[in-house]
């Protein structure tokens, strides 16, 4: 279980995640919704140590990620940033293969490799797994990228904004494959998300934040109505039940 005590950060006079304090369920979708603004890849920044907190703890599993080495938490948890840039021209598979890392140390193994090939099967990279990375369109890039995390076989992976550049086809695709993750790998997955409908549909939390705070958690239910989404994005939302899923409409 991933669980955050009072994480604090703040840069100048203005406080981003201000004195957070929950604990994500293990297993399953966690979504993470809110307003821009609202501290939500700044949260998983600090979750994954990629950022520095100015004040709180974070534990993964017991532990401590300020303390823990970092091959040892690499082991245990990935993340895919939003910037998820590359500046060397790498093939997909090259790029795939970063994700063995922390146990190959960049000597690939028989293993290493089998994990390779799954994760580019996984993602329906296949026929793309010798071109260049500048060579994709901006979905292809998002897919080898997540190839690459769930290449790395951690427990936990966490992913800030993982529907960036795809269309509504991919991005679909994208979180069925987070939810056979899920489902078939017994990963626990964390995304940041700013469309709630993938959120209701795929999720099984919610963690709803806006200025800095966690202003509300729990299921779907608990959060897709009227009344919490009003509290978070300040307009109304109508929610409608289609097939047993929850759909908002926000537009006027």
């Amino acid at each position: 279980m991933i669980i955050t005590k009072g994480i604090t950060k703040a840069y100048g006079g203005t406080v981003v995640v201000d004195d957070v304090s929950i604990a994500l369920p293990t297993r399953g979708i966690t979504s993470i919704i809110g307003p821009n603004g609202a501290g939500k890849s700044t949260m998983l920044s600090i979750i994954s140590r990629l950022l520095g907190m100015d004040a709180g703890t974070v534990t993964v599993d017991g532990m401590d990620v300020t303390k823990t080495p970092g091959d040892v938490l690499a082991r245990r948890l990935s993340i895919l940033r939003q910037d998820n840039h590359m500046s060397a021209r790498l093939t997909v598979a090259d790029l795939v293969a970063f994700g063995r890392y922390p146990y190959s140390k960049g000597r690939l193994t028989v293993e290493d490799k089998r994990h390779i090939d799954e994760a580019i099967a996984y993602l329906n990279l296949e026929d793309l797994r010798g071109r260049f990375l500048d060579e994709l369109s901006g979905g292809q890039r998002q897919r080898a990228f997540v190839a690459m995390v769930l290449c790395q076989d951690t427990d936990y992976v966490l992913l800030d904004e993982p529907l960036n550049n795809l269309d509504m086809k991919h991005a679909m695709g994208m979180m069925k494959l987070m939810r056979r993750a899920a489902n078939e790998l017994g990963k626990t997955v964390v995304l940041v998300l700013h469309d709630i409908n993938f959120a209701s549909w795929y999720s099984d939390y919610i963690v709803a934040m806006k200025d800095g705070k966690v202003v509300n958690h729990g299921s779907t239910e608990d959060i897709i109505n009227p009344d919490a989404l009003r509290a978070i994005y300040d307009m109304n939302i109508n929610v409608h039940e289609i097939g047993g899923q929850r759909i908002s409409l926000f537009y006027d």
